[in-house]
Parts: C-alpha cells; structure tokens; sequence
C-alpha cells in the first residue's frame, strides 16, 4: 500500500499532509487495498457501504442499467477522486449505481466512522482529513451541477456543446482529451450515439470542431 503514497498525497483528502502523516493515517483510518480487472464490478446497486474510497490506479465508472439494459454513465471517477461518500451515513439506503472499472484498478477503502471521530490523541493531520473531507465533498458537489446543466439543454448538439466548452475551460485549452469513447460520451450525455455522432460530423463540417476518437479541437 505505501507504494501509493504519492498517489494519495496528491488527492483532496490528504492534502497538506506528508508522507509520514499519511503513512500513520493509513493505520490509524483502517485502510485496505482492493484490485479490479477491467470490467470488474467496484461496487453494484443494491449495496449498503461503511467505506469512504479512493481510486489509487486505473479509471472507474459510475453507471446504471435499466431493465431492458438501456445504460445511463453517470460520472466518471479518475485517480485520486473519492467516491461513496453520499452512502457512509448510518440511515442511508443502499447504493443505487453500479461502479465498474474501466481498465485494471486499484482503490483504498477507509472506515468512515475512523475518520468523522478524532483519535485520542487528537493529531493535528487528523483533523486536516476532516476538513479536507468537507471541502472534497463540495467539490463533487459543484461537478454534479456541471453535468445538471449538460443534461438540461434541450437538444444533443447543445449537450455537446455545453459538454466539450465545459472540457475545454477545464484543461485550459482549445485541444484536448475527454475520458469517454463514443459510445460511452452518449451514454453520459443520454443521447443516442448515432445522432450524437451525426450531429458532431455536422459540427466538423461547419467548421466548429475537429475530432479523432476522444481528442477534440474547438474553433
């Protein structure tokens, strides 16, 4: 696990620390390793969690799956993102989403109830993850009104638009990568792939945009 230190030092939820102090953390909050496999499932609906996790290696999907097996991508969860959070109180129902790896992962699963109550001696570090909780919390907070505000525009050609000038300013660049194949970029934008991809070869054409795969160029 202490391979991943640099990993963890460079998310939200430890910030400010140094290696040490996360090292101590790591006992001190009972941290575990797990692996996945592309395509393994993470976490599946229907699940109740006591684990506040963080992606160490590798990409995650959040997703759901009607029952004519319709998908809808929910969000994307990349390294060092920390996911769960909104399922560790005790009256919260189960989880409702599935979570599946993308590509081979790797995540740290802390005991939510070891981090929300303070160790007796009361480390300075331990009360800097608390905080640092709160504020990753508003974060995902403020992504989730992103993609809110992509979902609300009325046709595909005005998701895409609000979705790749959201990517653009996010990577402070007119050319850029965004996490998504084809398929998965409809699914997350709930269009339908082939009007999706019709409409962005009409984007091309009038000169808005180039693409190639998941690279894009806006004009």
């Amino acid at each position: 696990m202490k391979k991943y230190i640099p990993t963890l030092k460079r998310t939200k939820l430890f910030s400010g620390l140094v290696d040490d102090e996360i090292i101590s953390m790591l006992s001190c909050l009972g941290a575990r390793l797990c692996s996945y496999k592309k395509g393994e499932y993470v976490l599946r609906q229907g699940e109740h969690l006591r684990d506040i996790t963080v992606l160490v290696s590798g990409n995650l999907h959040i997703q759901k799956d009607d029952y004519w097996g319709n998908r809808s991508i929910l969000g994307q969860i990349s390294v060092g993102e920390m996911f769960g959070e909104a399922y560790v109180a005790p009256e919260s129902e189960a989880l409702i989403n599935d979570v599946i790896a993308t590509e081979d992962s790797a995540i740290i699963l802390f005991d939510v109830r070891r981090i929300i109550t303070t160790c007796p001696s009361a480390c300075r570090f331990h009360s800097l993850v608390v905080q640092n909780m709160f504020f990753a919390i508003s974060e995902k907070s403020r992504k989730l009104v992103q993609k809110l505000e992509h979902m609300s525009k009325r046709s595909t050609r005005e998701k895409l638009i609000s979705y790749l000038s959201e990517e653009a300013k996010k990577q402070n660049s007119s050319v850029f990568t965004i996490p998504f194949n084809r398929q998965q970029l409809a699914d997350y934008l709930s269009v339908d792939r082939s009007a999706m991809s019709n409409e962005l070869c009409k984007m091309r054409d009038e000169g808005m945009l180039e693409f190639a795969k998941n690279n894009f160029k806006l004009f």
